[in-house]
C-alpha cells in the first residue's frame, strides 16, 4: 500500500484543488495538492515537502480531516488528507495543469480522482 497525503487548504469558503498533469496516472483529474510519503518521513514532512516543491508554499499543518483508502488498477493508496494553512508564498503551478479555488457548492462541477470521492461527500455534508 502506498502511503499518499494531501491538503485541505481554505481560503475564506472555497478551498484549493489541483488538475493532475495530462502525462500521468489519472491525468486531467482534479484532486488536492499532495503526495507520496517517502520512506522515513513523517506524513506532516511529506506534505509540507510536496507542497513546496509541487506549488511554491509553506504550509502550516492542521488537523487530520479524514483517511481513506482506494484501491485503482495499479495501486492501493492510504490517503491522509490534512487541514493546512498557507504559512508563506503563492500557490504556483510547477507540476499541475491548472489550480482552482472552489466552494462546496462547485464540487460536482469538476472531474476528481476517485480516492478523493469519499472525502467530497463529507466535506458536502458538512457544509
Amino acid at each position: 500500500m502506498t502511503e499518499v497525503v494531501a491538503a485541505l487548504i481554505w481560503d475564506q469558503d472555497k478551498f484549493m484543488i489541483c488538475q493532475r498533469p495530462a502525462h500521468k496516472a489519472r491525468g486531467l483529474l482534479w484532486e488536492f495538492v499532495g503526495g507520496k510519503v517517502e520512506p522515513g518521513e513523517a506524513k506532516e514532512q511529506a506534505l509540507i515537502r510536496e507542497c513546496q516543491e509541487e506549488l511554491a508554499i509553506r504550509l502550516d499543518i492542521g488537523e487530520v480531516f479524514m483517511d481513506v483508502i482506494h484501491e485503482y488498477p495499479d495501486l492501493t493508496v492510504h490517503l491522509t488528507l490534512f487541514h493546512a494553512t498557507i504559512q508563506e508564498g503563492i500557490p504556483q503551478k510547477l507540476e499541475h495543469a491548472d489550480i482552482r479555488w472552489i466552494s462546496v457548492d462547485e464540487i460536482d462541477q469538476y472531474a476528481f480522482c476517485p480516492a478523493d470521492v469519499e472525502i467530497l461527500r463529507k466535506l458536502k455534508d458538512a457544509c
